[in-house]
């Protein structure tokens, strides 16, 4: 792979996580304001939301993120990352969205969950065979 190319695909998918990462924080910063709460939650089920899918991303995001960028290094296809990236992205996408329209269960919080274990897999897995072959 030509060293100009590397990074290309990692870079598209660290780019929108970390939208998505700011998106979230500033639903916090909504909620923090709208009830003018400071610190914590203070028992209003929307910040506790708002904070959850915000602190759940952060959770997953950064150590798949780093799967994507030394899949990378290590010269795998791009459609490699393209995949594991847009499976991550969608998987947390629903899970915040599922999240913030209900603190329960939810088909939107399931479906997230099942993707980002799915491209935790496929990254783990493209990593070791990687490190191996």
């Amino acid at each position: 792979m030509p060293l100009e190319t590397i990074g290309h695909a990692a870079a598209l998918w660290v780019g929108l996580h970390l939208l998505l990462l700011l998106v979230l924080a500033l639903m916090v910063v909504r909620q923090r304001q709208k009830h003018k709460v400071a610190l914590g939650d203070e028992g209003i089920p929307e910040l506790t939301q708002a904070i959850r899918a915000q602190g759940n991303a952060v959770e997953y995001i950064p150590a798949a993120l780093i799967g994507l960028v030394v899949l990378e290094l290590t010269g795998a296809p791009a459609v490699l990352v393209h995949v594991a990236g847009l499976t991550l992205f969608v998987g947390r996408t629903l899970h915040a969205i599922g999240l913030s329209n209900s603190g329960g269960v939810s088909m939107l919080r399931t479906l997230g969950v099942v993707a980002t274990w799915l491209a935790y897999i496929f990254i783990i897995a493209c990593c070791l065979f990687y490190a191996i072959g």
